[in-house]
């Protein structure tokens, strides 16, 4: 039933709960999800299979989380979704030819900025501000780019997503967070439908950790917006610090 055995599922359970209540609130699940996949004896193109699967269905969680909450609405992002999905997929397809060691040297300089962008810029809460952008550009830019990235190679979406919406629509650290889960889930769609056919998914060890998924993400997702930015700012600080150490750590010690 499962890959691995049945101590590594737990441990790789736990992994999926703790992924699950961060990337509901800031984005970079992965950062606990993949590594754990990895260890437990994953090749890398099983690992990112894998956690798409499990990673889909926190999305949605989240997603059903805040639409419930009254903080997204998500009929009016069917279109930026769909862009988001195609540029998943797009991403998950063309990442064989591009060198993944390329974004390992330029993704921990970027993580580190938007650490740095959230965690000095003064005013940040969840009250909106004047968009730098009309909704349609960000959607055809910001929106494709940042969902192509995902299906390529993937820590920081979560993070990328808020801060458009933060710094160039003008939404609030908690809408933000709420639109950020649909666009993220309609990536991970997208690149689902790439990975699937390819053999490289582990169904059991992925749908058992896609249940503590839903129960992180539920978590994660009603303290979100109950606390709002107190909560969201510091935690996407803490991530995106946390994923360009890790990146660093991965180019240096390779």
């Amino acid at each position: 039933m499962f890959e691995v055995l049945p101590h590594l599922v737990l441990l790789l359970i736990l992994a999926a709960f703790l992924a699950g209540f961060i990337d509901s609130i800031a984005g970079g699940g992965g950062l606990v999800s993949v590594p754990a996949l990895l260890l437990a004896g994953a090749s890398p193109v099983e690992a990112l299979a894998t956690n798409k699967l499990q990673g889909t269905f926190g999305a949605g969680t989240a997603l059903f989380a805040y639409a419930r909450g009254g903080h997204v609405r998500p009929r009016e992002q069917v279109g930026m979704a769909a862009i988001s999905l195609g540029a998943g997929a797009a991403g998950a397809m063309v990442a064989h030819l591009i060198p993944a060691e390329v974004l390992r040297v330029i993704m921990p300089v970027v993580l580190i900025g938007v650490a740095a962008f959230f965690a000095l810029k003064p005013g940040l809460s969840d009250d909106a501000s004047a968009a730098r952008i009309p909704l349609p550009v960000f959607a055809l830019t910001v929106v494709p780019l940042v969902g192509a990235y995902d299906g390529f190679f993937g820590p920081g979406t979560g993070s990328f997503f808020m801060m458009g919406f933060v710094l160039l629509a003008g939404y609030g650290v908690l809408r933000a967070t709420a639109h950020t889960k649909m666009l993220n889930f309609a990536s991970n769609i997208g690149s689902l439908l790439v990975f699937i056919p390819s053999g490289a998914m582990w169904w059991g060890v992925g749908l058992a950790m896609a249940v503590a998924q839903v129960a992180g993400a539920s978590l994660g997702a009603r303290l979100a917006m109950r606390v709002g930015a107190r909560l969201i700012r510091p935690l996407l600080v803490v991530v995106s610090t946390a994923m360009a150490l890790r990146l660093l750590w991965q180019v240096f010690a390779g």
